[in-house]
């Protein structure tokens, strides 16, 4: 299947708030209790959260099927930090989640960052990982009384202006 990564538009709120909550729930069980899961799905906003993100400045990355819908997307906040990175469950182990890396990354470079950072999920961890990422603490915290952990990683961008006498 032919992908394209692209950014957001206010008409893809909707669906990847779907593919979040059924990327949690249906991938996430591999990796967390059920209870786990479903403290981490309340979690998630609703549509209107992505509209307010961009607003706010933030980017978003969509990988889109051949007949432009999305099927993944990271969301990049202004100071490096990935805030999101989910696969819809039909949509895993294509290389997706490396490729919205990279356009993150991209994009970063450009912008002058030089450190991009992230909490990942048991199950995204990998994706990091394969993307140059490193672990620097497990992170056990409570969502509603119901403890979980995810990993705090982050990748240091080299300067432009760093290879330079």
């Amino acid at each position: 299947m032919a992908y394209s990564i692209r950014l957001y538009r206010d008409l893809d709120a909707e669906a990847l708030s779907k593919l979040a909550l059924a990327a949690i729930r249906t991938i996430g069980v591999h990796g967390y209790s059920p209870e786990q899961v479903e403290a981490w799905a309340a979690r998630h906003g609703g549509e209107d959260m992505y509209r307010e993100r961009v607003s706010s400045g933030h980017v978003i990355f969509v990988a889109a099927d051949a007949q432009d819908r999305p099927v993944a997307y990271a969301l990049l906040e202004g100071d490096g930090h990935l805030d999101r990175l989910y696969n819809h469950p039909n949509h895993t182990r294509r290389g997706l989640a490396l490729q919205l890396l990279m356009a993150a990354e991209t994009h970063a470079r450009a912008e002058g960052i030089t450190r991009l950072y992230t909490e990942a999920s048991e199950l995204a961890r990998p994706a990091f990982e394969r993307a140059g990422y490193s672990v620097t603490r497990r992170r056990d915290f409570a969502i509603d009384g119901v403890p979980i952990h995810n990993y705090a990683m982050e990748k240091v961008l080299s300067s432009p202006s760093s290879n330079s006498d």
